[in-house]
């Protein structure tokens, strides 16, 4: 038999044109690698020019586009605010209207002065809901004009339902379309000022704001009652309606901004009647009236509260905040307004006195909510680096979080809140080999964990 000899020809595979690195000596290993060198490198080439024009592309078009002049001034606002000055290197990122979020709430202005004093508040509700809503403020103005600008007015959020009774008078603002329902549809033209006598009660839909015209004095003490019933405010409220009935015009005067409607309230009952009668006094000015005259109201000073019913349900009782003749005692913004008011009045809260309500305004206002950073460069000092490890880079720069409570006012961005955010920490991932000290694992010891009665 004859000995079989090696050739030492390289061998090729069918689909690649080039010797295979394994084979053959290192003439055609160093053969091989140049071409594979030489093809990647005319690749990178022939792709390097697309790149770059993307790039640009992409580049050009981030600054043809314009920011929105209500966020450009609200991130302006902001900066000031946060006390940035140009000598401090920091660079704002974020404000993006594409990851803005919208919501609706109801904000609550009152002013009280005591002792000639005067002490603002303001109350917002919780926002129930965020959604991604694409504002017409979000929309950028373009430069040649040709483009019809959205109008702001369109959606504006409102109040829920709610009801008034006499007597008061209303001031309407904005509202050329309202609709007087007595309940029946009646054509009063644009109405601007509305009475209600004693006895009248109308139900406000479609109310962007309510206000109070004029100051108000109000008597103390304010006696408050631990059984979830606001007995403080229903006196003063009580007393406040004597005044306006002793008076010969009505002492309280509203402001509403945008109804669409006012109604007679649906009747529960067969028996009752809630129609309302209509009195022309002026163009634009009418006085509604209820045809039944009600039972006089007994004061709450003589009614019992000292029981666990979280309202009075007997008619001649006054069981709702007057003018609200929809809230009642119970309600939990109306405990939590007594509760800030008795703490503010201090110990003048229980003595013989008087306090005066400057402004009360409660509107349905659109929030957004956004974020954004800050990045700062450290210099020698800034940072603390104690306890940090040596194998890790030192950071260079600093980003702080933010978040930004936003109120809606027409075209502009008005800034309520901002709260920083604690970003994520990160964890330290160590590789299995350096916790072991690289030992195989046919050294690692077995560990069996002790047995459960319930593994099947």
């Amino acid at each position: 038999m004859g000995e079989r000899t090696f050739h030492s020809t390289p061998k090729y595979h069918i689909c690649c044109p080039f010797p295979h690195p394994l084979t053959g000596n290192n003439s055609f290993q160093l053969e091989f690698a140049r071409r594979i060198t030489a093809v990647r490198y005319h690749t990178m080439k022939s792709l390097l020019p697309f790149g770059i024009a993307l790039l640009l592309l992409h580049s050009s078009l981030a600054s043809d586009i314009p920011y929105p002049k209500a966020i450009s001034d609200l991130k302006e606002t902001i900066v000031k605010g946060l006390g940035f000055t140009a000598e401090d290197e920091i660079k704002i990122m974020g404000f993006d209207p594409r990851e803005a979020q919208v919501g609706h709430s109801v904000e609550y202005q009152f002013d009280v002065e005591i002792d000639q004093k005067v002490i603002p508040f303001k109350l917002l509700e919780d926002v129930n809901r965020w959604d991604f809503v694409d504002l017409p403020i979000f929309q950028v103005e373009e430069q040649n004009g040709l483009v019809e600008k959205r109008s702001s007015g369109n959606g504006l959020p409102v109040l829920a339902p709610f009801q008034l009774a006499g007597p008061m008078e209303l001031w309407i603002n904005d509202a050329k379309d309202m609709r007087l329902s007595l309940p029946h549809d009646v054509d009063a033209g644009v109405l601007r000022k509305v009475i209600l006598a004693e006895g009248a009660v109308v139900t406000v839909k479609g109310a962007r704001s309510v206000s109070l015209r004029q100051p108000l004095d109000l008597p103390l003490p304010l006696n408050r009652t631990q059984n979830g019933f606001a007995a403080g405010l229903l006196t003063l409220a009580e007393h406040l309606r004597h005044a306006s009935r002793a008076q010969s015009a009505p002492l309280l005067s509203l402001r509403i901004v945008g109804p669409t409607s006012l109604a007679a309230p649906s009747s529960t009952s067969p028996s009752s009647d809630s129609r309302l009668k209509l009195k022309r006094l002026a163009p634009g000015l009418v006085e509604l009236s209820s045809p039944i005259k009600t039972k006089a109201i007994e004061d709450l000073s003589n009614v019992d509260v000292q029981g666990e019913a979280p309202t009075l349900l007997t008619p001649t009782k006054f069981a709702t905040l007057w003018p609200l003749a929809s809230l009642n005692g119970s309600n939990a913004n109306l405990l939590g307004f007594e509760k800030l008011l008795h703490s503010v009045l201090g110990p003048k809260a229980n003595k013989k006195g008087s306090f005066r309500l400057l402004k009360a305004d409660v509107s349905a206002q659109t929030f957004v909510k956004m974020g954004f950073e800050a990045e700062k460069k450290l210099k020698e000092g800034d940072a603390n680096l104690e306890g940090f490890p040596e194998w890790r880079t030192k950071p260079e720069t600093v980003t702080m979080h933010f978040e930004v409570l936003a109120k809606v006012d027409g075209d502009k961005v008005v800034p309520e809140r901002v709260k920083r955010l604690n970003p994520p920490v990160g964890e330290d991932t160590v590789a299995l080999n350096l916790l072991t000290g690289n030992v195989s694992m046919s050294k690692t010891p077995i560990v069996h964990p002790p047995s459960s009665f319930f593994t099947l």
